[in-house]
C-alpha cells in the first residue's frame, strides 16, 4: 500500500507531524498531551516490540489501520485491547455549493484550551487532549460567552490534512454550527492545496451523510483500536 492515507498515523507521525512524535524508525507515538495515536513501521517482531514499549510507557494509545491492510491485526503484545471499531476514511477534493450563513467564527488557541478540552470531553468527537489544539487550525463559535461549537485539523500527511474535533455543545445543537465550521475548515485546507480527509465510525450513518453533503466520499474502511 503506497497511498499516504493507507497508513495515516505512521505517515503523519514520521512526516509532517514528526515534531510532536515520540519513538524511532520502528514505532512512533504522538506526544500524549497532544493525542493518543501510535503506529509501527511494519509487522516485524522488532517493530511490534518497539510499539509495545511505547504503548506501555504511554498508556491509552489508539491505532488506525486499513481493514484490508497488512497491519490491521498487528497489535502490541500483552496489552489489553479495550475496543476495536470499524470506521470509514473519507476524502474531500471539492466542497458542495453553499448559501452564505453569516456565522461569526473565531480562531481558537491557547487561551481557549481549557474550554476546548471541556467541550471535547463532554461531546466526545474523538481523541482530544490538553494540547491537541496546538496542532492548529481550530475555529469555533461562542454563544453568551461560552464555546458553543468547534472544529479543527489533526493528522497531516503528504497532500492531505484531516478535519477533526468537530463538536457542538448540547445546548446549541440544531443550528448547523458543526456543519458550518466543518465547511470553513475544509475550505481552508483546500485553499492551501491539500485534500481534506476524516475518519468516522462506520455505524454512524447520520454523521457520514452529513459529511457526504459537504462533498466527502468514502475512500477506505479502517479499524480504530483503543488500548488500555
Amino acid at each position: 500500500m503506497s497511498h499516504p492515507l493507507d497508513r495515516p498515523l505512521w505517515n503523519a507521525l514520521t512526516g509532517r507531524l514528526s515534531s510532536v512524535a515520540l519513538g524511532d524508525a520502528r514505532a512512533v507515538r504522538i506526544d500524549p498531551e497532544v493525542g493518543v495515536f501510535a503506529a509501527a513501521a511494519d509487522a516485524s517482531p522488532a517493530s511490534l516490540a518497539a510499539l509495545t514499549d511505547l504503548c506501555r510507557a504511554h498508556p491509552g494509545a489508539g491505532l488506525v489501520e486499513r481493514e484490508d491492510g497488512p497491519m490491521a491485526n498487528a497489535l502490541p503484545q500483552d496489552i489489553e485491547v479495550i475496543s476495536r471499531s470499524p470506521c470509514v476514511q473519507m476524502v474531500c477534493e471539492a466542497l458542495t455549493p453553499r448559501i452564505e450563513d453569516g456565522l461569526e467564527v473565531i480562531d481558537l488557541g491557547d487561551v481557549d484550551a481549557a474550554e476546548m478540552l471541556a467541550l471535547a470531553t463532554l461531546t466526545r468527537p474523538g481523541p482530544f487532549r490538553s494540547r491537541t489544539h496546538r496542532l492548529g487550525g481550530f475555529i469555533g463559535v461562542k454563544r453568551d460567552g461560552r464555546l458553543a461549537a468547534m472544529a479543527g485539523r489533526r493528522l497531516r500527511v503528504e497532500g492531505h490534512t484531516e478535519l477533526s474535533g468537530v463538536c457542538t455543545h448540547p445546548d446549541f445543537r440544531g443550528h448547523g454550527l458543526a456543519t458550518a465550521l466543518s465547511r470553513r475548515v475544509v475550505a481552508g485546507i483546500l485553499a492551501e492545496g491539500d485534500k481534506a480527509f476524516l475518519h468516522a465510525y462506520a455505524a454512524h450513518d447520520a454523521t457520514i451523510a452529513l459529511y457526504e453533503s459537504l462533498g466527502f466520499r468514502t475512500r477506505a474502511r479502517v479499524i480504530y483500536t483503543v488500548l488500555a
